[in-house]
């Protein structure tokens, strides 16, 4: 029976983050475009609404994590992320575009507010449910996950047409595949024994927001902290201007522009299949070692852009990414349930993971930049890969072994 409920959790759940991913990428894939050619951005206006959209992510990111801990394997937030889904076309058509025409300021608050309570801090509610569901009824989280790759790239590769066709109708789209994660989402059971679910939420209820707040007094915390920011975070800066740097090693702009679509929709669909495969490889090598793993990729892959000096290599280094990701994201969620107290694993990944690297982020993001402006893409990409390469080395003296250790057999006489 155990078997039956975690089919079924697997495949409810899949569809929850797959239809999750795909209305994500129905606003988002073309978002600067809309801004831009809908509404009537020049490039200053549109950087000042993504600035604005970051700002209020950050207060909305730990609220999400700590209530998802707090509500344990209730459905609550989840139910809340799908109702923000299905309002997502008609706040894009009937509020947020006239708020933009009439105020760039008052718009982008309330945009922001909305894409990061539904898209930015949702993301990390629905990936967290999916990864404590799985932990608890026994399927493996990165399986789930693929899906939501896929849904990202299937959007995206649709997305630019249908813009072309109307302006409205791939926000239209997105309601409608809300609809399939509020349905799926209805028939998701945790598990027969109503008891076993009990004890489960109450460990939740009996949470405090000082269990929460004495993470920050855990050196295994900043030790987590330092992987994510050295680590990720700069490796997420390096991944922002990418697609100038590609577009440059081709003829033409519009030549550089049309492959790196079809290399992008390309990569996504290798990494819903390093999903399904990045599981067997963490377990074999163990969670920290995991984050190593990536870490290491992410370095190569920064460094190898610096020397990429054709299309050909440079493609190989964006293809990288579909290696990266999946490892990456598998060996969080295993590090922090081996590493950390379980019931906080969503305020760990939301707090510790997504909200510290967008606030180191935001101060990197300009210190980069000047470095692009002096020396060049492919200097800084050197010298930024060689800092990750650094913190993947010290990572591996501060973060916590996930790895059993042998037991040594007893002597008897």
């Amino acid at each position: 029976m155990t078997d039956i409920i975690a089919k079924r959790n697997y495949w409810l759940l899949s569809a929850c983050i797959l239809s999750f991913f795909l209305t994500w990428s129905f606003c988002f894939s073309i978002y600067p475009i809309w801004l831009n050619q809908a509404i009537g951005l020049n490039g200053s206006e549109t950087g000042l609404v993504f600035s604005i959209n970051a700002i209020t992510a950050l207060f909305v990111m730990p609220c999400y994590g700590f209530l998802q801990d707090k509500l344990g394997l209730r459905k609550n937030l989840l139910w809340f992320v799908g109702l923000m889904l299905l309002l997502s076309g008609p706040f894009f058509i009937f509020v947020y575009t006239p708020l933009l025409m009439h105020s760039i300021y008052l718009g982008a608050l309330v945009g922001g507010f909305f894409c990061s309570a539904t898209f930015f801090a949702g993301v990390g509610a629905v990936e967290t449910y999916i990864e404590r569901v799985g932990r608890t009824t026994g399927f493996e989280f990165g399986k789930a996950r693929m899906w939501g790759s896929v849904g990202w790239a299937i959007a995206t590769f649709f997305t630019g047409q249908i813009f072309n066709v109307s302006v409205s109708l791939n926000f239209i789209l997105a309601s409608c595949c809300a609809l399939i994660f509020l349905t799926s989402l209805l028939f998701v059971k945790i598990s027969e024994d109503s008891a076993k679910q009990i004890e489960i939420n109450q460990k939740a209820n009996a949470l405090s927001l000082r269990d929460a707040l004495l993470l920050f007094q855990q050196r295994k915390f900043w030790a987590f902290a330092i992987w994510v920011i050295g680590v990720s975070c700069v490796y997420g800066v390096y991944d922002q201007q990418f697609a100038v740097y590609f577009a440059a090693q081709f003829a033409s702009q519009a030549e550089g522009n049309a492959m790196y679509g079809y290399l992008n929709s390309f990569q996504v669909f290798l990494e819903a299949g390093g999903m399904f495969l990045a599981p067997f490889i963490v377990n074999k090598i163990g969670a920290k070692n995991g984050l190593l793993l990536s870490g290491a990729i992410m370095a190569l892959r920064i460094i190898g852009s610096g020397y990429a000096a054709d299309p050909i290599s440079i493609s190989a280094m964006k293809l990288l990414h579909a290696a990266e990701l999946p490892i990456m994201l598998i060996a969080i969620f295993k590090y922090i349930t081996a590493t950390f107290d379980a019931r906080l694993s969503a305020t760990i990944y939301i707090v510790g993971f997504q909200f510290m690297g967008q606030v180191a982020a935001s101060g990197l993001s300009i210190l980069v930049g000047m470095l692009y402006d002096q020396i060049g893409f492919a200097q800084s990409y050197k010298i930024i890969g060689l800092v990750v390469a650094f913190f993947v080395i010290v990572s591996m003296f501060v973060l916590t072994s996930d790895k059993p250790k042998p037991i040594k057999n007893a002597v008897t006489t």
